[in-house]
């Protein structure tokens, strides 16, 4: 079996809803998730079968994109080279996935971004999505300079995508939408043919798996791209969701993407039981040990390695008594 290294890569801290957000973010960039990203987002590949698709993200990749594990071609995960942006005076930036894209008949290289976002509440945020998704445009056209072009030669630019899954859309709010340039004439006739498409963003509004004023699970999305994010991050079993995503929508299950659907699922109960055992008394704490130890279980059962669920805040006699509970059951 092809080892995954999620476990070694995953920034484990003792707040379960920031290791869930970081598992979400590898989920994400799997090829096949790509792919279909790409497919339903980026004009250039809507035309285009998933199988050539995942041929544009490959081996050949300058920049970003490379599968990581040797023997799983093109199904493997996009480990970003370039995540960080740093602009002398300017800050650094920290992209959720980058890659590149190759569109080789045509002699096209894309250079894309995405981004898992929780949130798009202004209130909340305390600015406008919009406005970032625009000055991350910007700086990935800026960040160019002396890589893809030099000194004026301007036409060298690469078209870049800035693509944001949004997660906090309302029942009857799934939808696509797009940020770009539109070019018009504002007097005279004259008429340019040069098309302006350099920049865009999209954005990708996904909803929860439930109404949040009825209860009741929402009705299927209509669009397959958001259909298939909705499953990718509900709260179903693992074994229910790899059945949907190889029934309903093709994918392979590699080793890889099974193990990292387990574990977001692990996190996802092990997050939901924790706010239950937040909202409860300070009596019910042996509850709230038998809760961490069901966590450290779903972890051991996931492979995750011992030193990672330690350093996630756990304790060596959680994790024993865990670990004795497997046994005791197998």
């Amino acid at each position: 079996m092809i080892e995954t290294n999620l476990a070694q890569t995953v920034n484990a801290t003792n707040d379960a809803g920031a290791a869930y957000d970081t598992n979400v973010k590898y989920l994400l960039a799997d090829k096949q998730i790509l792919s279909r990203i790409l497919k339903y987002t980026v004009d250039e590949f809507r035309e285009m079968d998933m199988e050539d698709i995942l041929g544009c993200i490959g081996n050949d990749i300058e920049i970003g994109a490379r599968p990581v594990d040797a023997g799983l071609s093109n199904l493997g995960r996009v480990k970003g080279t370039v995540t960080e942006d740093n602009v002398p005076g300017e800050g650094i930036i920290y992209y959720d996935i980058r890659f590149t894209a190759y569109l080789k008949e045509k002699e096209m290289k894309i250079l894309i971004n995405i981004e898992a976002q929780k949130s798009t509440d202004s209130g909340k945020l305390g600015y406008h999505l919009e406005n970032r998704i625009i000055f991350y445009l910007a700086r990935m056209i800026s960040a160019q300079k002396q890589t893809e072009f030099f000194h004026s030669d301007f036409d060298n630019l690469k078209k870049v995508r800035s693509i944001w899954i949004c997660m906090d859309s309302g029942e009857t709010e799934d939808s696509i939408e797009e940020i770009s340039f539109d070019r018009k004439t504002v007097f005279g006739n004259k008429r340019n043919s040069y098309h302006m498409d350099l920049m865009k963003g999209i954005i990708v509004n996904i909803r929860s798996g439930m109404d949040s004023s009825s209860g009741k699970a929402i009705k299927k999305s209509q669009n397959v791209l958001i259909a298939m994010l909705e499953e990718l991050v509900s709260r179903k079993d693992a074994s229910e969701k790899r059945r949907i995503l190889a029934d309903e929508y093709g994918m392979t299950m590699t080793a890889e993407l099974e193990r990292r659907i387990q574990i977001m699922c692990n996190w996802s109960e092990s997050i939901s039981e924790r706010a239950r055992m937040e909202g409860r008394t300070e009596g019910r704490i042996e509850g709230k040990m038998e809760a961490r130890i069901e966590a450290i279980e779903g972890m051991i059962r996931a492979n995750i390695t011992r030193e990672h669920i330690l350093s996630m805040g756990y304790t060596e006699a959680e994790y024993e008594k865990a670990e004795s509970a497997l046994y005791a059951h197998a």
